[in-house]
């Protein structure tokens, strides 16, 4: 098996695939068991690809030596080993070597002799207000130990041996590793947090002044602009918290060092690692109060080769709104996998989480909402682990996983194995059907950054985004979201109309790009000012929208996709070329009774469990392939399964799921 990332899709020996695939930290198993865990996963889930991380401080716990992954130091490190189980049981492999990977590991897999606590020679991460940044293990062991600044030379050399011992070690060109992750959700699970919380190190200055450079070329030209007398680059520092006493464009430029400053780390880790193979990363979702923060950071289209993943931990979508909103804005921000979808930790997070309803359910909305392959995190439940890999959690890890820590199957595997066997067969197609969407948000990205450092002091972003999906998830609609920056035409004729949030300035060819899209029938709507000036603040009214909405976008005639009756929400992605399409249809938790979707297709009724979740495979020939969820203990919910559509019921026998996928 070979795989390509193109376009955020896998292509797996040349064929466009969905891929689900599970999570096994063989780091906190007994070796001896490694085989059998690794054949459940492959026959009782039906997964093909694992998903591991490496963690650094198992793996060299001593500076002095080589990193151990042959396990001549302690068993549980021979990672050759458990990739040649790997591969002689038919499995290919996602590696993950960091070198941060959170995973409950302490200090998030870092030795402790990269700590600058522990070296002075290793430069702290700082924030806004010049203090050390640091890791607690726990809420307990706060504030933990300081974390170190990704681009401080020490440190980067360091990181640098570590990938490239990796890249030669581990990753063999005959092996079943087919795949690379590096970094954690951000850097050190830092993707969502406040522009003001890194890095205001003195590499992280340096590399600040390095990019204002190159935007700029010389100061004379930042003065302009910014209107400022510096003399010299040394002399710019970034704005302060809150933007006090700074122009829009010095806190625009702040959010855009951050993005380049994040592409930065993220291509010098894949350089060192040194390998042909595919490169992804795995982004934390925005938080709701930074959510501009996490929009200003994370740009894919400056990484170049390096391709876009998310993860979950934030919440239960379907009983929280916020949770909704926030996995639909990561999952929609550009193609690429759900990289860890939540299927094991009820006790760590929410016990929502030991229904398999609820982690179906989320599973279902990544893939629905954009998402191009679904992680079940973990696949496996351990028991056994070294203390100084993690000692402020005790086992079994996670405590409800599709496969227990003895290795039998839990109730979670029939429907991991429905989800895999589903998307086994349809996923190609399903890739290729278009979600049914006529209207699109675009981002424009320096008003992120000026909101996230002013608040509602500005022009905004983020909260015009979020007041958008709302208005659209309450008619019913689906939507696109485009970075306005680097948009082409073709990508918005797609649309019908286009949300954009307004304020006082904006890119010249972004006028352009809207002009034009105007010109060829489309809609824009500006939720807030019209912009009258470019970047440079020069005057600049190319575009003038048909219609100025300050409240949120306006109606475009009926909804595509509508709930007619029920508490839940639905998409229908449709084949451009032949008749297949796919509704997927998510029951919020205070739903009671069935659910009545009405489709260009026709309407659809599903009955099942409150905080489940429905697949259907629809053709005009009727109902196809399905699976619909019919019970959740976690909500006391347990229904006999209906589903009708076009003049055909499809029932179960009796309370549970219902799972029909007719291989072909």
């Amino acid at each position: 098996m070979t795989i390509e990332i193109r376009d955020g899709v896998a292509v797996v020996d040349g064929e466009p695939r969905v891929l689900v695939t599970a999570d096994y930290p063989y780091y906190r198993d007994d070796p001896a068991v490694w085989a059998d865990r690794l054949r459940a996963v492959r026959d009782e889930l039906g997964i093909e690809v694992i998903t591991c991380y490496l963690p650094w401080r198992h793996h060299q716990p001593d500076p002095g030596t080589a990193p151990d992954f042959t396990g001549a130091t302690h068993p549980g490190r021979d990672v050759a080993g458990f990739l040649a189980l790997c591969l002689e049981l038919g499995l290919r492999v996602v590696a993950k070597p960091g070198p941060f990977i959170h995973a409950e590991v302490t200090y998030g897999g870092l030795p402790d002799w990269v700590c600058p606590d522990t070296d002075p020679s290793i430069e702290p991460l700082l924030d806004a207000w010049g203090e050390p940044v640091r890791w607690a293990d726990s809420a307990e062991r706060r504030p933990g130990r300081t974390l170190p600044a990704p681009l401080g030379a020490a440190f980067s050399a360091r990181v640098g041996q570590w990938l490239s011992a990796v890249g030669k070690d581990v990753l063999a060109a005959d092996g079943p590793v087919v795949a690379l992750q590096i970094a954690n959700e951000g850097i050190y699970t830092s993707g969502a947090l406040p522009l003001t919380a890194y890095d205001y190190s003195p590499s992280g200055l340096a590399f600040f002044r390095d990019r204002l450079r190159s935007w700029y070329g010389t100061t004379r030209a930042y003065n302009e602009i910014h209107q400022t007398a510096y003399g010299g680059w040394d002399e710019i520092g970034p704005p302060a918290p809150g933007g006090a006493g700074s122009t829009l464009p010095a806190r625009a430029d702040w959010g855009r060092f951050h993005a380049e400053y994040l592409a930065e780390v993220y291509r010098a880790w894949a350089r060192a690692v040194g390998s042909p193979l595919p490169v992804l990363v795995n982004l934390n979702p925005p938080t709701v109060e930074e959510l501009d923060d996490w929009l200003a950071r994370v740009r894919p289209e400056l990484w170049g080769s390096i391709s876009y993943g998310f993860t979950n931990w934030m919440g239960v979508v379907s009983a929280d709104p916020d949770s909704q909103a926030r996995y639909v804005i990561a999952a929609k921000r550009a193609p690429g996998p759900n990289l860890e979808e939540n299927w094991g930790f009820s006790q760590l997070y929410d016990p929502a989480y030991a229904a398999a309803a609820t982690s179906f359910h989320q599973s279902l909305l990544a893939m629905a909402a954009g998402a191009t392959g679904v992680n079940v995190y973990t696949g496996v439940s351990t028991s056994g682990w070294p203390a100084d890999l993690d000692s402020a959690h005790t086992g079994p890890y996670p405590d409800c996983a599709p496969i227990a820590c003895d290795g039998t199957a839990t109730e979670k595997a029939p429907v991991v194995r429905a989800l895999a066997d589903f998307f086994r067969v349809h996923g190609a197609e399903f890739l290729e059907c278009v979600p049914v969407a006529s209207q699109a948000f675009g981002l424009y990205l320096p008003y992120a950054g000026i909101a996230a450092l002013s608040g509602e002091d500005g022009p905004q972003c983020g909260r015009v985004l979020r007041r958008f999906h709302d208005r659209m998830r309450a008619q019913g609609r689906d939507y696109g979201l485009l970075d306005l920056e680097t948009a082409t035409p073709g990508r918005l004729a797609g649309f019908r109309a286009i949300t954009v949030p307004g304020g006082p300035f904006m890119h010249r060819h972004v006028q352009r790009l809207l002009a034009d899209y105007l010109l060829a029938g489309g809609r824009v709507h500006v939720d807030g000012a019209t912009p009258t000036l470019d970047e440079n603040l020069a005057p600049c009214s190319l575009f003038r929208p048909s219609v100025s909405v300050v409240e949120g976008p306006a109606v475009e005639g009926p909804a595509e996709v509508a709930v007619l009756a029920g508490d839940a929400d639905a998409f229908l992605r449709s084949h451009p070329e032949r008749d297949a399409h796919y509704l997927t249809v998510l029951v919020q938790d205070g739903n009671d009774g069935p659910v009545t979707v009405r489709t260009p297709l026709g309407t659809v009724e599903v009955t099942a469990a409150r905080g489940g979740a429905a697949l259907l495979r629809l053709t005009g020939g009727g109902l196809d392939d399905l699976i619909v969820t019919g019970g959740n203990a976690f909500l006391d919910s347990a229904v006999t399964v209906r589903v009708r559509f076009a003049g055909q019921t499809v029932d179960a026998e009796q309370p549970g799921d219902l799972v029909r996928i007719r291989r072909e």
